[in-house]
């Protein structure tokens, strides 16, 4: 709760200047009752000049609750609630809509509930892109996992990402790739406005993505990075959630391309499963199979410690034991992803039904 850490804590009087915010950070929420004080508490270390408002989307437990009891000591804090979902809208745009029209910022900071910012780390984040002269600028979040499944899950799909949407092609004005995370995007208010805002991409599921895209066909100035030591995020604490995020997910990121997920299903395979296998399977087949489960043993090896030290950089070094189990899962989340989308399933996320045009 707001007062359970007074560490967290700022005087009301920081955010008693009339003065126009230099940012305003919205925050969209449906059903975040585990997730929002935390980071509320974070985004409160940002600064005085930091406006919050969360968007309460319909939530059916204390979220709008919780948030209330920071609004009445937290003057910078807003609770805006979200009117009823209109047709043709998905619930986080139209959140973000309803709560874009009553911010104030110079800039504009979208972030998720499930998110912590590190303290002080936004005006500094706004002071390098004005000197820079960056009209948009994301971040991907160091994630955060526990259960094994995050461990199996979350740094493999995200070492595939990185193999989509490589940084130095994203931030090159040549390039027409364009990427971001919802998590954590910046950008000026005037550019966001000037892009339709999320009432351009209401139905887009990636809008994220689509708006990183608009902003860059318009001429816009977007980076793309890491958030190592900037933003954090603990992305699912359910099974169910990793599961249904993923499948909405993987289809869109891999640009629609049934191909593009079959190939990459294949190369997690040969690459991470099929030598575990031979290994397993091979020495049973006579010295010449034994020869080669000991080839494959090797390879398996060198793959571990590639993996380790590439995780061992983002953090989560415990996670690499789960690498083979996480193939095999990606592999369904791909299958499924696909399966949804070209069925025309539809996709189920927050406990709402949308439509999955292939």
């Amino acid at each position: 709760m707001a007062a359970e850490n007074p560490e967290q804590k700022a005087t009301a009087a920081e955010y008693s200047s009339p003065a126009l915010p230099k940012v305003s950070v919205i925050v969209p929420a449906r059903n975040e009752q585990r997730n929002i004080a935390a980071s509320l508490a974070s985004l409160l270390q940002q600064g005085e000049e930091t406006e919050i408002l969360v968007a309460d989307d319909n939530s059916e437990d204390r979220t709008a609750a919780i948030v209330s009891e920071f609004c009445s000591e937290y003057p910078n804090v807003k609770l805006v609630s979200v009117p009823p979902l209109p047709e043709g809208w998905l619930g986080k745009n139209h959140a973000i809509h309803a709560a874009v029209q009553q911010s104030r910022g110079e800039w504009l900071l979208f972030t998720d509930a499930d998110t912590r910012h590190e303290p002080g780390k936004l005006p500094e984040m706004i002071r390098w892109a004005e000197t820079v002269g960056l009209d948009w600028v994301s971040l991907s979040p160091s994630q955060q996992v526990e259960s094994w499944w995050e461990k199996a899950v979350i740094p493999l799909v995200y070492r595939q990402l990185a193999k989509l949407y490589p940084y130095e092609r994203v931030n090159d004005p040549a390039s027409a790739l364009a990427a971001a995370n919802g998590q954590f995007i910046l950008v000026k208010r005037a550019v966001y406005f000037a892009l339709g805002g999320h009432e351009a991409v209401r139905d887009a599921i990636l809008e994220d993505v689509e708006l990183a895209r608009r902003a860059k066909q318009a001429g816009y100035r977007l980076w793309f990075g890491p958030g190592q030591g900037i933003v954090s995020t603990r992305m699912y604490q359910r099974f169910t959630e990793m599961w249904e995020g993923w499948t909405k997910n993987l289809y869109l990121l891999y640009h629609r391309d049934s191909g593009a997920l079959s190939r990459a299903a294949i190369e997690l395979v040969c690459r991470h499963i099929l030598p575990v296998a031979a290994g397993v399977v091979l020495p049973f087949a006579g010295p010449a199979g034994a020869w080669v489960a000991l080839a494959s043993w090797a390879y398996v090896a060198r793959e571990q410690i590639i993996y380790r030290r590439a995780l061992r950089r983002e953090g989560n070094g415990d996670a690499a034991p789960w690498r083979v189990a996480g193939a095999a899962l990606v592999c369904l989340l791909l299958a499924n992803s696909l399966w949804r989308y070209r069925s025309g399933k539809g996709i189920v996320w927050k406990g709402r039904h949308y439509r999955a045009a292939a």
